[in-house]
């Protein structure tokens, strides 16, 4: 018997599994460069008790002023009348503070939102490449999965790209078609389905490679069995994500 293809075969797992390794023993050290660049975006009111509300997750990219979120994160209108406004939350030296921000640019086809801070510029991240990313890759997302629960702690995890898929999801009878199904029936663009679980306050979560924080995505939805109460009682372990290439588009389209 010939056993030089399983020596091989051997050899190369062995290659696969180290390196594996090596990347989760170097992660904890990305992390921490990764954490100060997500924030918790929201608005802050004056005469409102409490002043700031959590509306979901952000990140910071470009010049460190720029934030991107999804669209229907930031998608209520504002109080002007109560002089209510965008804001970011963010802990920086063990400190939480807050900082004014305003949005700029909405592509409420792809979900995203781009946000400019005023007064503060944070450590940004890098986007990569989307169009690079495979089926069976794993990456990592941080945000906020429950909103201000668990306090201003950005919470990390990691999934597989369970599938590169278009956005339109099946129904099963035309009276559960609406304006926004139609539309992206229509012009469906693909998606990454995370193998994770996600939750709502996890919107705007940037996902990014473990080896070097770059950004390949954006957490923008995740699969929801019956009422949306379920999507914390009883997740479904699938979440949705918009490729960096929109995001690109979104940043060169200011």
């Amino acid at each position: 018997m010939n056993v030089m293809p399983l020596v091989s075969v051997a050899w190369l797992y062995l290659l696969l599994v180290a390196s594996v390794q090596a990347q989760d023993a170097g992660f904890p050290d990305l992390l921490q460069r990764v954490k100060p660049s997500v924030v918790a975006v929201g608005t802050v009111m004056p005469t409102r008790n409490p002043r700031g509300v959590f509306l979901g997750t952000g990140f910071v990219v470009d010049d460190g002023k720029t934030i991107i979120t999804n669209a229907h994160v930031v998608d209520k209108p504002l109080d002007g009348v109560r002089l209510e406004k965008f804001a970011v939350f963010y802990r920086q030296d063990q400190r939480e503070n807050m900082a004014l921000a305003e949005l700029v640019v909405v592509d409420p086809e792809h979900d995203l939102a781009l946000l400019t801070l005023k007064d503060v510029r944070l450590p940004a991240l890098a986007i990569a490449d989307s169009d690079t990313v495979r089926e069976g890759e794993v990456f990592a997302f941080t945000g906020y999965p429950i909103g201000m629960v668990l306090g201003l702690f950005p919470v990390t995890h990691r999934g597989m790209i369970a599938a590169i898929s278009p956005n339109a999801i099946p129904v099963l009878a035309s009276r559960q078609l609406n304006l926004k199904m139609l539309r992206h029936l229509n012009a469906p663009f693909d998606v990454f389905q995370l193998d994770a679980t996600a939750y709502p306050g996890n919107s705007g979560s940037p996902v990014y490679d473990m080896s070097d924080g770059k950004v390949v995505a954006i957490v923008n939805k995740v699969f929801v069995q019956g009422t949306k109460e379920n999507a914390i009682t009883h997740p479904s372990g699938i979440s949705y994500a918009i490729p960096s290439k929109h995001i690109k588009a979104l940043l060169s389209s200011r």
